[in-house]
């Protein structure tokens, strides 16, 4: 499918810019609320419903009440539900018999950015054929349904209890968390008043960090892409575990008693090896990204695994297509489909914490048998059009980082599903030669560029 606004997780951008302005935002509520009133069959009289959750950037209120508008225009009723992590909305659409859930959020970017994203009524991301429909509706121009049809919009007021007993409900009903001590830092971002009381109501004496948003600090130095709020808590507190949400609530990494820190990897593999204790586990996802030493610990195992594009879509398409319930990207995106329908990051933890109760491990012990590879991951920002497949450059330096390798490790050039970037990505058994080789193609691409 060719894709004009919807990327790999939405529509996404810089605020006050297109396409996330008011008046997008307005069309295409109303482009999504036609698709819905034309694709779904209800009785007469019945109106397609949405719901509409957000994060805690300040541009939410903006967008949902555009959003808003544009459905009801269509004549889709809307239910609203606030600040709520994207999982949260996943589940609630379903819980609720919905057509669809939307969420606002641009997961782990900062506040200045923000996004529109779909799920459908059984808590999965649109298909590709409706994701078309919406964007071809895009282009005709927004009209109005007659007063009668109007939708209407209503507050969903428990929408919080709802998801908080649907996280709890995933952890084993013959364990509880009583006597850990864990930081939970949720970012400031939509998982500040869910994630806290989870982990209290299973037992845990809870440490909380991120739980203050004001519209403008949403990741900012806390949360699952900046780990060292969450490990210095662990640290001076005297914490057992940690545990760091990303704005959206959908990524997790977490931190042992020591401080050290545990990616999606290393979580899933706790997960997995729990898991092919008690039974059996056919096979694991991943992506490109994830680390060579993941696979082969699965190997040991005798768990099977494939690689997706990178995108927690696409690891959910292989997860389907293979038939199996395990999946995840390092950066912390895990995919228990025996519990829930698409990633959540409290749900992941509670799969890894239930793994160490049972076990009577620490992380570390548990994660004893999984070698990682050193990897080098920089971020060069990419100009628009910008074809860095075909720079000379840039090609000589991956090839001669190939070479250099020489099949003890891996090079990864791909650019980002949500921003302007190339990520580079090299992967070998030693971490100084993985860092040279990184920082070489990343200095081509900068010259390439005209950032050097």
């Amino acid at each position: 499918m060719s894709r004009k606004y919807f990327g790999t997780d939405g529509v996404r951008g810089e605020v006050g810019k297109s396409p996330i302005t008011p008046e997008f935002a307005l069309r295409l509520g109303y482009a999504a609320g036609t698709t819905l009133v034309a694709r779904e069959h209800l009785p007469a009289g019945e109106h397609p419903a949405v719901l509409i959750g957000k994060d805690t950037r300040i541009s939410g209120y903006m967008l949902e009440a555009a959003l808003e508008a544009g459905f009801a225009a269509a004549g889709v009723d809307v239910c609203l539900v606030g600040p709520m992590p994207t999982p949260a909305v996943a589940y609630l659409t379903r819980a609720l018999r919905l057509q669809v859930g939307v969420v606002i959020s641009a997961s782990h970017n900062p506040y200045h950015d923000n996004g529109i994203k779909f799920f459908s009524a059984h808590g999965a991301k649109l298909p590709d054929a409706i994701e078309a429909d919406i964007e071809a509706r895009l282009e005709a121009p927004m009209g109005c349904m007659e007063s009668a049809k109007l939708g209407k919009a209503r507050r969903i007021d428990d929408a919080a209890g709802r998801y908080i007993e649907f996280c709890k409900s995933t952890f084993p009903g013959a364990l509880d968390l009583r006597g850990l001590k864990i930081a939970v830092d949720c970012a400031h971002g939509a998982a500040y008043h869910i994630a806290p009381s989870v982990f209290h109501e299973l037992g845990a004496e809870v440490v909380k960090i991120g739980v203050s948003p004001n519209g403008l600090n949403i990741n900012d130095r806390v949360g699952a892409t900046a780990p060292e709020a969450l490990r210095s808590a662990v640290l001076e507190s005297g914490a057992d575990l940690g545990v760091a949400l990303d704005g959206d609530g959908d990524r997790l990494v977490m931190v042992d008693r020591a401080g050290r820190l545990y990616d999606g990897d290393q979580l899933l593999y706790v997960i997995a090896r729990h898991q092919a204790r008690s039974g059996t586990v056919p096979g694991v996802a991943g992506t490109l990204m994830s680390n060579l030493g993941f696979e082969h610990a699965l190997g040991r195992l005798g768990i099977a695994f494939a690689r997706a594009k990178v995108g927690d879509r696409y690891v959910l398409e292989l997860l389907q297509e293979k038939g199996w319930l395990l999946g995840g990207e390092n950066s912390g995106h895990i995919l228990c489909l025996d519990k829930h329908t698409t990633g959540d990051g409290i749900v992941s933890a509670l799969q890894v914490l239930a793994a160490l109760r049972a076990s009577g491990e620490s992380l570390e012990q548990a994660c004893a048998d999984l070698a990682m590879y050193p990897q080098k991951l920089i971020n060069v920002r990419l100009p628009a059009g910008f074809d860095w497949m075909s720079d000379p450059a840039i090609r000589a330096a991956q090839s001669a980082a190939e070479q250099a390798l020489d099949g003890g490790g891996r090079v990864l050039l791909r650019p980002s599903g949500t921003e302007p970037l190339l990520r580079v990505m090299v992967e070998g058994k030693e971490a100084a030669a993985v860092g040279r080789h990184a920082e070489a193609i990343a200095a081509a691409a900068r010259q390439a560029t005209g950032q050097a």
